[in-house]
């Protein structure tokens, strides 16, 4: 193995100095400031599936080389994770996205707080599993139910959509409320 240049080595002197933790740039700045930057950044979390290079440049409004960057930046920052070769595709990092928003929870909310957030979901869930007498939105067919109940079709997307989103909260509540070293393990099981 090869060197490191001279510049990559550390000397005695800056080994015995902790590096000074708050001058270094935050993860939200990194992917938040330049308006060309939040353009891509829109553009690649409204991904639903595969994209090219091509694609995310014109959801952002920006040329493709300019997304090129930005995608192959945002796939080492664990942003998106690339599908395939060729031609390059996309897709949105779902999981780091959710990590992200955990730990956003975790830092800018107290534990007693995120209890009160839970408790609020799981009675919406309990809600609409009993206005719906389903166990899941995934369950009931939206042109069916709105037929059924003569409601009309949007009311009962929204109510749908409501339900899913409450679960979402609840599985991100519930890591948010995990300690530290439960926190990684993958057998953790929503309580929806």
């Amino acid at each position: 193995m090869d060197e490191p240049r001279s510049e990559l080595k550390v000397s005695v002197d800056d080994s015995q100095t902790a590096p000074d933790f708050e001058s270094l740039t935050t993860p939200e700045a990194l992917v938040s400031g330049g308006r060309t930057r939040d353009d891509f950044f829109d553009a690649v979390l409204g991904l639903q599936q595969p994209a090219t290079a091509q694609d995310v440049a014109d959801l952002a409004g920006r040329g493709v080389d300019a997304a090129r960057e930005y995608l192959e930046w945002f796939e080492r920052m664990g942003i998106v994770i690339q599908v395939t070769d060729r031609p390059a595709t996309y897709k949105r990092n779902q999981a780091y996205l959710n990590w992200r928003r955990v730990q956003t929870l975790r830092r800018e909310y107290a534990p007693e707080t995120l209890l009160e957030f839970l408790e609020t979901e799981a009675e919406r869930v309990t809600e609409l599993e009993s206005e719906f007498n389903a166990t899941s939105p995934d369950k009931i067919s939206l042109t069916q139910y709105a037929e059924a109940t003569d409601q009309p079709l949007e009311d009962v997307w929204e109510r749908l959509s409501e339900w899913h989103t409450a679960r979402r909260r609840i599985t991100l509540l519930e890591r948010a409320l995990m300690t530290e070293s439960n926190a990684d393990t993958s057998t953790v099981h929503s309580a929806v």
